[in-house]
């Protein structure tokens, strides 16, 4: 394998996501396995299972650092004093991004029965991408503005529009031609925002 390195010292568990993020760059999910990311590292082919458990564990560990980069890519290049409505355009925008340039990683993400949905430090990064999320729904009007549940409304509604749009962009199903010249800003509903 080309990429083969030999690990050396530091973080072994660190490494062995960095050679799984690399692996499923290169050859999606069909290529990860406990075995290649020991391969790509160097070590032992059962050091994995020392840090992981088995692949639930090591794809669980990905998948955490997969939402910990889209939090990042959610919120690129914003100041810290951009509008709400900057925020979501720039959340919107990064989700997509994300998506198209990582979708192995993003399928993961997703994935019901691949990660183990109950652990701590995955439910914490998948956290932070849901509270920009949240963030860019609060105090927005709408139809649903005046309604008890307005925020988690419009949380939903931002989340199912820029979630169907990254999915179908990332499998390409939006390259034809008359679609492929519109981004997510072009269909989502421009709001206004509450001061």
């Amino acid at each position: 394998m080309a990429n083969k390195r030999k690990y050396h010292h530091g973080n072994l568990k660190q490494a062995l996501v960095d050679a799984g993020l690399e692996i499923l760059e290169e050859a999606g999910l069909a290529g990860l396995s406990l075995r290649a990311c020991a391969e790509r590292t160097g070590v032992s082919h059962t050091a994995p299972k020392n840090h992981f458990g088995n692949m639930s564990g090591l794809l669980t560990a990905i998948a955490a650092r997969g939402y910990q980069q889209l939090a990042q890519t959610m919120q690129k290049g914003l100041d810290a004093d951009a509008t709400r409505s900057r925020k979501s355009d720039a959340a919107l925008q990064g989700y997509v991004e994300f998506a198209v340039t990582h979708p192995a990683l993003f399928e993961l993400m997703f994935s019901r029965h691949r990660t183990n949905s109950d652990d701590p430090n995955l439910l914490e990064l998948a956290g932070q991408c849901f509270a920009i999320l949240r963030d860019v729904s609060e105090g927005l009007v709408w139809e649903w503005s005046d309604a008890p549940d307005a925020a988690l409304r419009a949380q939903m509604m931002h989340w199912s529009l820029v979630h169907g749009f990254a999915q179908l962009s990332a499998s390409g199903k939006l390259n034809k031609d008359s679609m492929k010249h519109l981004g997510i800003l072009d269909i989502f509903p421009q709001f206004e925002y509450r001061a």
